[in-house]
Formats: C-alpha cells, structure tokens, sequence
C-alpha cells in the first residue's frame, strides 16, 4: 500500500502536533486509533465533522513511514456499505507527514473529494 493517506484537523491541532512531535489527536485515547481516509473519500467525514469550517488542514501521510499498525475498517452509519477507511493504531510521527494543505470548503460549506 503506497497510496498516500489524509488525517483532518484544524490548523490549531497540526501546530500542537508539531510541538509534541507526533499527530495524537483524542481519538488515539478515546477509541485506540488515528482516523485516517483515502482522499477520494475525505469529504465523507470532513462534511459530517466540519461542514463550513475553513481551518481545516489535510495531512498527507506516508503509510510506509507509519510506526503503528494500520487496519482498514468499516466507517460509520451513512458511509457506503463496502467503504473502509484506513485507521492507524498509534501516534503518527511527524516523518510520515509528507505535506500539509488548506482544506476549504464550497460556497455552501460543503466538502469534495480531496483527489
């Protein structure tokens, strides 16, 4: 798997990551994994999470550089039936972010595939 993943989140969030060297967000805690997603299939949760929001960054993640187990996993109630989104079971070091960009979205606040 070489295709390069996306993992959400403010700008806030990224420039915390930044500090404590490694992309940790509370879902690492709360649910034992980072969410990640394909960016054909970003828009998904960036609408349900963030609809309208305008600082919201895309961190493209290198797979082969991930530390932690990665396991592709159903999405919620609402996804399609057969889509899995990637989930990484650990922190993400700062190394396996290989770039950083604006996720805007439309003039109706929604989101579109980021690929």
């Amino acid at each position: 798997m070489t295709e390069i993943l996306v993992h959400m989140c403010t700008e806030a969030e990224w420039q915390e990551s930044v500090t404590a060297g490694v992309v940790a967000p509370p879902s690492l805690q709360e649910q034992g994994f980072v969410h990640l997603s394909t960016p054909q299939q970003v828009h998904l949760p960036a609408n349900r999470l963030f609809s309208g929001r305008r600082d919201i960054v895309l961190l493209a993640v290198e797979p082969a550089r991930l530390n932690a187990r990665l396991e592709w996993e159903p999405g919620v109630p609402g996804d399609p039936e057969s889509m899995l989104f990637p989930h990484a079971y650990g922190p993400i070091p700062l190394t396996a972010v290989v770039d950083v960009q604006p996720y805007l979205p439309g003039d109706d606040g929604t989101f579109v595939a980021a690929g």
